[in-house]
């Protein structure tokens, strides 16, 4: 007889509002750092003093026994996850929070897209119009014509695009390896990757600027750990709803603390994203496909 683990809603949505809160502490740290430090720099240091969490992991990584083909698969994987963190890393520090909180809700709609394109997934009807409300809500956001659309902007379409081939191919490596060895060799991956666009114009962080990148990588760290929690508390009906509060910390991030002023469009346009996002997830366990669309935060850097 198989025991189910009951359902906890309560705890499964507490769990996912202190993700949000940890996702939010790494969006104000960055934002806080500014722009002396490069962006492949910081993200660099970034992932290099995560490699501290991974510890725990390396019995998993010692017993992998990984093809060439997965080796490519993991190259791929962390050169795109890469390129998409230091391309966060810059929007982060030229525009406004609620900006960049909004616009990476759109990496669950391009894997929603990459997976019909390229894994063979079906492309419902309705997932379609969800996927076309979600690119207006991005219309929305950036208003070509109407605002000047910056290169912190394009940054963060890049991010998302990144970020959603990163987990298209995080989809395909975890039918075949262990959940471990999948994180942990996407942290050391990155690292590597980053290296050399780091080196490329290095700047010495000062101690405080370690610090801070340090904190980064801790609530990125919790973030995660809490938002695993959070899936086993409760189904992702109830917790996927719960990433709406991320955008509304943003906003009020931004304007208590940053002095940024509030776009109602952006909002809109995050609230329709958002609606996108969780009206796929919800269709996705109503026809008990599985999970097919990473959560919004597992995203993040």
């Amino acid at each position: 007889m198989v025991t189910r683990t009951p359902h906890r809603p309560v705890a499964g949505i507490a769990w996912m509002l202190l993700t949000g809160l940890c996702f939010i502490s790494v969006t104000a740290l960055v934002k806080y750092m500014g722009t002396r430090i490069p962006p492949a720099e910081s993200a660099f240091l970034r992932y290099m003093m995560g490699l501290v969490f991974l510890l725990p992991a390396i019995g998993a990584l010692r017993e992998a026994r990984l093809t060439q083909r997965q080796w490519k698969i993991f190259g791929l994987r962390g050169f795109m996850h890469g390129i998409g963190v230091i391309l966060w890393f810059y929007a982060m520090a030229r525009i406004p929070i609620a900006d960049v909180t909004a616009m990476n809700y759109l990496a669950p709609i391009y894997v929603t897209i990459g997976a019909a394109l390229f894994l063979g997934e079906r492309l419902a009807f309705r997932r379609i119009a969800a996927v076309l409300a979600a690119l207006l809500g991005a219309f929305l956001i950036l208003r070509p014509g109407f605002r000047e659309v910056s290169t912190g902007h394009l940054a963060m379409l890049g991010t998302a695009i990144a970020f959603g081939g990163s987990y298209l191919t995080a989809k395909i490596l975890a039918d075949e390896v262990k959940p471990a060895v999948v994180v942990a060799l996407l942290s050391v991956v990155v690292t590597v990757v980053l290296a050399p666009f780091a080196l490329m114009n290095w700047v010495t962080p000062t101690l405080p600027e370690l610090g801070l990148l340090f904190a980064v990588a801790c609530f990125a760290t919790a973030g995660h750990y809490t938002m695993t929690l959070a899936f086993a508390a409760a189904p992702l009906t109830v917790t996927q709803p719960v990433t709406l509060t991320q955008l509304i910390w943003a906003v009020l991030l931004g304007y208590l603390v940053f002095d940024e002023a509030v776009d109602i469009w952006v909002v809109l346009g995050g609230l329709v994203i958002v609606g996108s996002v969780v009206f796929i997830t919800l269709r996705e366990a109503a026809l008990k496909r599985g999970e097919t669309t990473p959560p919004v935060h597992a995203t993040k850097g």
